[in-house]
């Protein structure tokens, strides 16, 4: 459960440092990336010891499955809460595939754990 907290801590720090200067478009790029790389620096203080604590519990594989999942989640209320875009169907069904992705990285007839 602390692999997964830390994950959508750092994930939430990634989609603000990525996306979250699109609100700001009248800022100079170069203090854009200077904000965005400090903000970016939080995110690897709880991306790393997500890994680090949940590799060995999980395989390299689904630890990045896990990421990516809530990377999308994230991202997904980001994009509607912060930048006031719609979420869609098509959205709703490409986020579905890679779930069904996922829940095979995890299928219970494979290796669980790292060796």
């Amino acid at each position: 459960m602390v692999t997964v907290i830390l994950l959508i801590l750092s994930n939430i720090f990634m989609t603000f440092a990525w996306y979250g200067h699109l609100k700001f478009k009248e800022a100079p790029i170069f203090q854009v990336i200077l904000i965005s790389w400090g903000i970016a620096f939080f995110e690897y203080c709880f991306q790393v010891p997500a890994n680090r604590i949940g590799y060995g519990m999980f395989t390299a594989a689904q630890l990045k499955t896990i990421q990516e999942i809530i990377t999308l989640v994230v991202f997904a209320l980001f994009a509607t809460l912060y930048l006031g875009e719609s979420f869609r169907w098509n959205h709703a069904l490409g986020f579905a595939f890679l779930v069904l992705a996922a829940f095979f990285i995890f299928y219970p007839g494979s290796a669980s754990t790292a060796t």
